[in-house]
């Protein structure tokens, strides 16, 4: 069995510009990698390559276990302000024409902390809420892969530091890209930080060190906080 997820690209234009360099791209199963860089550097443009949103460019090779799947969670909720919180988490399987896992659907909204608020519309919850029903929803797709562009970069920061820690939680043993602009998030949650960074014919990744604890780690954790500062400092030289 791969003990990775592979992407090996040759390069990539979008636009008539050069995005996304000649690289190999590794993403270890059962761990989060966290992506980071300049804005506009390719992070989301990768993401959408290991979704299948964009074809692959000539001579580009994705190497995944055979029938995965994936789920998606990004910046926005997205809950359909029509349905109540039930109806969202078991959007998936509604779509598909399938019966949803009422029981499994109701355990998980527990899981994030929501029972309770079952019937309740999304302009009925507050913004941690919602994003708290959208990690339940991509929780309840049940998919080995999950792809997470900047999930709480809309919230507030105890918001934010709450919802890592209960990401990390849930999300323990899949395969997760997450892209992030918060070095603080990347190296609580990640097994593996890449940086994007600017180059001549396209951005080009480059791996950072992250602290030797579990995830989530605690921001307060001194190797935390040095990683975070050479971070930033990496980061500030990448712009």
């Amino acid at each position: 069995m791969a003990s990775s997820i592979g992407l090996l690209l040759p390069g990539m234009r979008l636009g008539g510009r050069d995005v996304l360099g000649a690289a190999h791209f590794h993403f270890p199963i059962g761990r989060i990698t966290a992506l980071l860089g300049p804005s506009g550097v390719g992070k989301s443009t990768l993401l959408r390559l290991l979704a299948g949103l964009l074809p692959l460019p000539p001579g580009a090779r994705l190497d995944a276990p055979p029938g995965a799947r994936i789920a998606w969670m990004g910046q926005q909720d997205l809950l359909l302000p029509w349905l109540d919180l039930l109806g969202n988490v078991t959007l998936g399987a509604r779509l598909r024409g399938a019966r949803p896992d009422m029981a499994r659907a109701r355990a998980l909204i527990a899981e994030v902390g929501l029972k309770g608020h079952e019937a309740a519309r999304p302009a009925e919850l507050s913004g941690g809420m919602r994003q708290r029903a959208a990690l339940a929803r991509t929780l309840m797709e049940d998919r080995p892969l999950v792809l997470m562009d900047e999930p709480f970069s809309a919230v507030d920061a105890p918001t934010r530091h709450r919802l890592q820690t209960l990401a990390a939680t849930l999300l323990r043993g899949r395969t997760v890209v997450l892209v992030t602009h918060d070095p603080l998030e990347a190296l609580r949650l990640a097994d593996q930080v890449l940086v994007l960074r600017p180059a001549p014919g396209g951005a080009l990744p480059e791996a950072h060190p992250v602290p030797a604890a579990p995830v989530p780690r605690p921001a307060q954790d001194p190797a935390v906080m040095a990683a975070q500062a050479a971070l930033l400092e990496r980061l500030a030289e990448a712009a």
